[in-house]
């Protein structure tokens, strides 16, 4: 996503809709008080994200709000839109993002409220992950309200697949998921379903850090940007690692979309696909379950980094008492215990709240909670450690030695020059 740094004019911007709408305000000062009125724009747009989203919705309306859905198709389309919007003094209400730092930008500039109260009163800091809330504390002040976890980097297989590759035993280590591939290409089935996109090489490229890399140099890498871990023997294992998974794909790899990888393992094309949590929703729809038709892996040993990012709204700067009432209620209303869970089971993602029972969700999401309760093992996922540009930069290496014979040398230097500061 490409920085916007007009914060003159955004300020100056939003400081005339504030007063335009705090005069609105007082012109009617002696009318009753309406319905706290939320324009929300978010990008869930697909049949599973849409029911998730509404579940929000409908726990908004149950507290006497009025919810306007504003949903743009596409992630990067709807952040260019909101931040358009909110530089050109038009903001929604709320507007999602990542728990990332593609919004750091609008703090910088002064752009959005702060949800400190919100987040005192409900005890953030006790019960969400610390890699979220770095994200969005910044100079002790809470940005943004997250309302979800993903884990980006689930290895997910076909049971059916396995049972015809002969694989018996879940793979517990990296050799033994290598193992099992081979096993799987042996047998006819492709070994891993993947979709040649540059984002979803980027997920593999963190799977192999995290489980062949381990925590501490998955940080010294992404962290850090330490160029003595960068120009190591262990990171250079690391993209051996993930050139090695290139072995496994089909020739209808390049440009399939991801869910019509996670298809093949639902027909028992494929046995392996490493992929986000959103994966559940596929295999929900077809009518699979968890442990019986299908199993996901959260890492590869027992201290493997569980790799967490997720959603999350800001909302945009305004002094109008209505406006903040709305923004205010909705903090509150997304955050209650039965809208995130019912929001969860729908969206594939864990409740950002780590109070929360699970035991009414699938055998997965019950597994990487319980993972969460392990403090040692949550890290930030990529995003969360590098800004966008510096993302897109590793992930233009990542690409380019994916897709062409680059030596594995050359793609280590390329890489620590990109992450360099």
């Amino acid at each position: 996503m490409t920085k916007h740094r007009r914060g003159g004019m955004a300020m100056s911007l939003l400081a005339a809709l504030a007063g335009a709408l705090a005069a609105g305000g007082a012109s009617h000062a002696a009318a009753p008080a309406a319905a706290p009125r939320a324009e929300v724009m978010h990008w869930w747009t697909s049949s599973s994200e849409s029911a998730a989203v509404r579940k929000f919705a409908e726990a908004y309306r149950a507290a006497g709000g009025v919810w306007v859905d504003t949903a743009v198709a596409g992630a990067d389309q709807a952040k260019a839109v909101a931040i358009n919007r909110i530089v050109g003094g038009n903001p929604p209400t709320a507007a999602q993002f990542n728990t990332t730092k593609q919004f750091r930008d609008l703090i910088d500039q002064g752009s959005l409220n702060n949800v400190d109260d919100i987040a005192a009163r409900d005890h953030w800091d006790q019960l969400m992950p610390a890699p979220m809330l770095d994200v969005i504390r910044v100079k002790g002040h809470y940005y943004a309200l997250p309302v979800d976890i993903h884990m980006s980097t689930w290895i997910w297989y076909s049971k059916a697949a396995f049972r015809k590759a002969g694989i018996v035993k879940e793979p517990a280590t990296p050799d033994e998921l290598f193992a099992a591939l081979d096993k799987l290409k042996a047998a006819g089935v492709v070994g891993l379903a993947h979709g040649g996109q540059p984002w979803q090489e980027n997920i593999l490229f963190q799977a192999m850090l995290a489980n062949v890399g381990g925590k501490q140099l998955y940080l010294q890498v992404l962290r850090d940007r330490d160029p003595k871990a960068l120009n190591s023997e262990a990171f250079k294992q690391v993209l051996v690692a993930f050139k090695r998974l290139q072995g496994y794909v089909d020739a209808g790899s390049p440009n399939r979309n991801w869910n019509d990888a996670t298809a093949m393992l639902i027909s028992g094309k494929a046995g392996v696909q490493i992929m986000g949590d959103w994966a559940k929703g596929e295999f929900a729809a077809a009518k699979q379950t968890a442990g019986k038709d299908y199993g996901c892996i959260a890492g590869l040993g027992p201290a493997v980094p569980y790799l967490i990012q997720g959603d999350a709204f800001v909302f945009p700067k305004t002094s109008n008492a209505d406006a903040v009432k709305a923004q205010k209620l909705l903090a509150t209303t997304m955050l209650a215990p039965a809208a995130q869970l019912e929001f969860s089971k729908l969206k594939g993602s864990l409740p950002v709240r780590s109070d929360i029972d699970v035991s009414s969700m699938d055998a997965c999401a019950q597994a990487g909670m319980a993972i969460m309760k392990d403090k040692a093992r949550p890290l930030g996922m990529i995003e969360v450690y590098l800004t966008p540009d510096q993302n897109g930069a590793l992930q233009d290496v990542l690409t380019a030695f994916w897709n062409t014979r680059m030596p594995v040398e050359k793609a280590q230097k390329s890489i620590a020059a990109a992450l360099r500061d």
